[in-house]
């Protein structure tokens, strides 16, 4: 939000240096993001003073130029070449001397002596487009004869030097977004700083409104109060539209408002000054001369002031005539009722709208304007017909308008202002030391907030509707430490702290460790948003439609369901890199995923049939690395997930005797493995199918690994990490080389043997497969190492023949395996 020191002090008499004003704000919570230097015309008139022609003749080596010989009030005159047709002798002209620097537009260039064709030239004789003081080039601009030769031009034009604070508005902050709502704050604070009252906020009256006449009065019916608690307005007549005079287009153009025209320039300028929208219609178009606020039936066409045909929802408030919609009310005007250059009257809408309301029709339209800005954040309603009279009074200044009805004010439940109880004990012990009681009465008082009464254990205050944020003691105490200064607040020399027993398993601290663990094994995490689209659950079946946990007001239609899976927002990821050229990625997302159950719904507990689980999502895809001169590059493949599943089960001290493991084609996956405990999955990991690869244009396999982190912390919690010493003895290693069925999984085996003979057995690992011509085509071959170990002694050769005989038997009989 940008707010014009100028400006400022219309409201303040204060004198001080823009960066103070800075720290001040910043200190009270309005953090001044920038300070911007802003002139009314770009470079000010820098070097640029009035000169008067004493002498203009023709160049002789050229026929459109003119030598002339200009006062310039300085010791000697200058010879400057000219080129304008209108230059004549006796001319009090603006010359850009040497060194200045000319704007025109987004480039500049600098005013050197030189020579043009042969004469010496030592300025340049301006035109008013070439200074930014009007549009015309066909000539040098000519002033009045009592023009003050070597008068800077800054100074005859009145040019204006001013500081723009760019501020960064916490949303609470619905009270400062205007000049006058930065300006109490500002007075407050150099009040306590003075410790005493230097400055006052000085509002601009409306004591001069006057009723010019009550010819076209226009009757206001508001049909959903809730909606809009408050709705005035006025109709003025006889208006001439025109330019804005200087002083209205410069407050306008140093916040970054275009002037468009006087009475659109006025309405503007009162909402940044008050904070309170406006809007004006012109009167020709309010059909049946009646304005109705209402809500339109879902999907009404309705073409705003941008030209856009836009299709309402049904929760969008309109402000309409007796036959049709003329704006969204709060958000954008129509393209029919806007004021125009025909307009002479106009029917003045001030009102208060539910910020509810206004943020669904927002957000549902994508449309951020500043009404919407101020509406979304809550508007004073006590503050409307104050607005509507300082707008009609500097329309029948500037527009020549008069006031012709009454002040229509439909505001059937007034709001009064909030009781809130201060006791000092609560202050003191919030605000972390003492603050005098008279001290923290000028700061209420200066902020707008009354002392109803007072005691000796605390003050009955009366906060106003603006401070919509105010709503107990709590934000009693933020409101005067803003003014205090929290860098008054003095550090207690001692530090009271609570020791809390912390539970074995602390689930954010594993999460930390298995992140550092993947990021060291080079996979980036991602962080994707909790919303997602129900499209994708409507597109691919393993995807339960029914489970969406809907948003009733979505901030878009493309982010209207709580996510079930991490899957999509990762592979969105995976594809927004790849089309960037970075096609070797290794992701994983922690992330909470989200379900609705029909079947959980009951009256009693609204959020029975919501649950919610964190997961672990990884996504490989691309090279294992980039291309080396001495090194092949080789794509990354699902054992390289596998790897890393299995390293995330290993961490947390579990191994794969802890999971039932069995291959999967279930969507999304082509192919791939179930990890299961208990009879629960816990994690599945695969390759991704082709049409999910095909819908989110992915041009390499994606490996794709889901675990329900919520259920690993279960299982792992008992897992306790237990050491033991380097085995005394050695330890004994086995080959066997079996022909097995090409259905047998490698972990049936490894399992098979370790209930076989668990206390001997130490590990169990695969070294190759082989499938070919050597071996039937249904059938495979396993080599598998078993290393052998007792704790207690060394391995006889006879103990080590038996084992290996016995896992040989078993292999054959619960397998039909065969030795190769």
């Amino acid at each position: 939000m940008k707010i014009s020191y100028n400006w400022l002090k219309q409201y303040l008499q204060i004198d001080l240096a823009p960066e103070t004003v800075a720290e001040i704000l910043t200190a009270t919570g309005l953090e001044v993001e920038d300070t911007i230097p802003h002139e009314t015309i770009k470079g000010g008139l820098k070097g640029v003073v009035i000169g008067k022609v004493l002498s203009c003749e023709k160049h002789p080596n050229a026929d459109k130029l003119s030598l002339t010989t200009v006062d310039t009030g300085g010791n000697a005159p200058l010879s400057i070449v000219c080129g304008a047709p209108n230059v004549a002798k006796g001319q009090h002209v603006l010359v850009a001397q040497v060194g200045t620097v000319i704007h025109l537009g987004d480039q500049s260039f600098e005013i050197k002596k030189s020579k043009i064709r042969g004469e010496v030239s030592e300025g340049m004789i301006c035109a008013e487009d070439e200074l930014g003081l009007g549009d015309s080039h066909d000539g040098i601009m000519v002033l009045p004869e009592n023009a003050p030769i070597g008068l800077p031009a800054s100074e005859y034009f009145n040019i204006e030097q001013d500081t723009v604070f760019e501020i960064g508005l916490t949303p609470n902050r619905s009270d400062a977004t205007s000049h006058i709502g930065v300006a109490r704050d500002l007075a407050a604070a150099i009040n306590f700083r003075n410790n005493k009252a230097v400055c006052s906020l000085q509002s601009p009256s409306v004591e001069q409104f006057s009723i010019d006449n009550t010819n076209k009065t226009v009757p206001v019916t508001v049909e959903d109060p809730e909606a809009c608690p408050r709705y005035s307005g006025l109709t003025i007549t006889g208006l001439h539209i025109e330019d804005s005079p200087d002083w209205l287009k410069n407050r306008l153009l140093a916040i970054g408002v275009r002037p468009i025209n006087n009475v659109v320039d006025i309405t503007n300028y009162v909402l940044f000054e008050t904070g309170q929208p406006l809007h004006a219609f012109d009167l020709d178009h309010v059909a049946g001369v009646k304005v109705v606020v209402k809500k339109m039936p879902q999907n009404t066409v309705f073409v705003t002031l941008d030209e856009v045909e836009r299709k309402l929802s049904a929760n969008d408030l309109m402000i309409c005539n007796a036959s049709e919609p003329m704006c969204i009310g709060g958000v954008f005007g129509g393209l029919k009722s806007g004021v125009t250059e025909t307009t002479t009257s106009i029917f003045l809408e001030s009102a208060c709208f539910d910020p509810k309301t206004i943020r669904r029709t927002s957000k549902y339209h994508g449309l951020q304007t500043d009404a919407s800005f101020r509406f979304e954040r809550g508007t004073d309603p006590e503050i409307t017909v104050y607005a509507l009279k300082r707008a009609a009074i500097l329309m029948q200044e500037i527009a020549g308008g008069k006031v012709s009805s009454e002040i229509q004010d439909v505001y059937p439940i007034p709001t009064r202002q909030k009781k809130i109880r201060l006791d000092y004990d609560y202050l003191y012990k919030l605000g972390g030391q003492e603050i005098a009681v008279a001290q923290v009465i000028s700061i209420l008082n200066d902020l707008g907030i009354k002392i109803k009464d007072f005691d000796n254990k605390g003050l009955n205050l009366l906060v106003p509707p603006f401070k919509t944020d105010v709503t107990r003691p709590a934000d009693i105490v933020e409101e005067v430490l803003r003014i205090y200064g929290y860098d008054n607040i003095s550090i207690p020399e001692k530090i009271k702290i609570s020791i809390n027993h912390k539970p074995d398993q602390d689930a954010e601290q594993l999460q930390n460790t298995i992140s550092d663990l993947l990021s060291a094994n080079g996979f980036y995490e991602i962080m994707n948003n909790s919303l997602s689209r129900s499209a994708y659950t409507k597109k691919f079946d393993f995807a339960d439609e029914q489970k969406n946990v809907a948003i009733l007001n979505p901030l878009s239609n493309d982010l209207d369901v709580m996510r079930q899976y991490l899957l999509f927002g990762g592979l969105e990821s995976l594809a927004y890199n790849q089309n960037r050229k970075s096609t070797d990625l290794k992701f994983y997302e922690f992330g909470n995923v989200y379900f609705f159950n029909q079947q959980s719904v009951q009256k009693t507990d609204a959020l029975a049939p919501y649950s919610e689980e964190r997961h672990l999502d990884l996504f490989l895809t691309g090279n294992r690395h980039a291309e080396l001169w001495n090194k092949k590059t080789t794509p990354q493949d699902f054992y390289d997930l596998k790897q890393a599943v299995e390293m995330v089960f290993k961490r947390l001290n579990m191994t794969l005797t802890d999971f039932e493991v069995n291959e999967t084609t279930s969507a999304p996956y082509s192919y791939g493995l179930a990890y299961s405990c208990k009879g629960k999955v816990i994690a599945r990991a695969g390759l991704i199918n082709g049409e999910l690869n095909q819908y989110f244009d992915l041009k390499k396999e994606v490996f794709h690994a889901n675990i329900n982190w919520t259920s690993l912390l279960e299982i792992a919690a008992g897992k306790a990490i237990r050491f033991e010493a380097i085995p005394r003895f050695p330890a004994v290693r086995r080959d066997l080389a079996l022909v097995v069925d090409k259905k047998t999984a490698f972990n049936d085996l490894k399992k098979a043997a370790f209930e076989q003979v668990p206390e001997l057995l130490a590990s169990v690992n695969i070294f190759d497969v082989y499938e070919g011509d050597k071996i039937p085509a249904d059938k495979k071959s396993y080599a598998i190492s078993f290393i052998l170990q007792d704790k207690t002694k060394t391995l006889t050769d006879k103990l080590i023949d038996k084992t290996m005989n016995k896992l040989l038997a078993t292999y054959k009989n619960n397998f039909g395996a065969e030795l190769r």
